[in-house]
């Protein structure tokens, strides 16, 4: 049994699966989830988990080259705006409907029980090397 890390099996295998380019969605529990990519659902309930913590915990595990997110969260959500520019100063802002699109060519996506909008974000992972 692991004792540290993301514990989840599904998630812990999805991310084992990753590759450099491969796109990672986080998102929050009102995103539409695109056919197409896998789904890990750790949505609970309302803000359990939450998107801060889901977002910290992959950054614990992936290396990432780059991350999209909507540009209304500027506007909408100002606690998830300072999280993503603290984690990513090189944050590219997209219009949401586009990150939707965007969404349906990730590999992974990692829906959160975050309840307030616009949090998600698209990471693009890299190689440690």
């Amino acid at each position: 049994m692991k004792k540290a890390g993301i514990l989840n099996r599904h998630l812990a295998g999805a991310l084992a699966e990753l590759g450099h380019g491969h796109g990672v969605l986080i998102c929050d529990a009102g995103m539409p989830i695109p056919a197409g990519p896998r789904v890990v659902d750790l949505a609970f309930r309302a803000g359990v988990p939450s998107f801060a913590e889901v977002l910290d915990g992959l950054l614990q595990e992936l290396v990432v080259e780059g991350a999209t997110a909507a540009h209304e969260v500027r506007d909408a959500n100002p606690q998830a705006t300072t999280l993503l520019e603290a984690r990513f100063p090189d944050l590219e802002l997209v219009p949401h409907e586009k990150l939707k699109r965007l969404a349906a060519d990730a590999h992974l996506v990692v829906r959160t029980g975050e309840a307030r909008p616009y949090a998600n974000v698209l990471l693009r992972c890299g190689v440690f090397f």
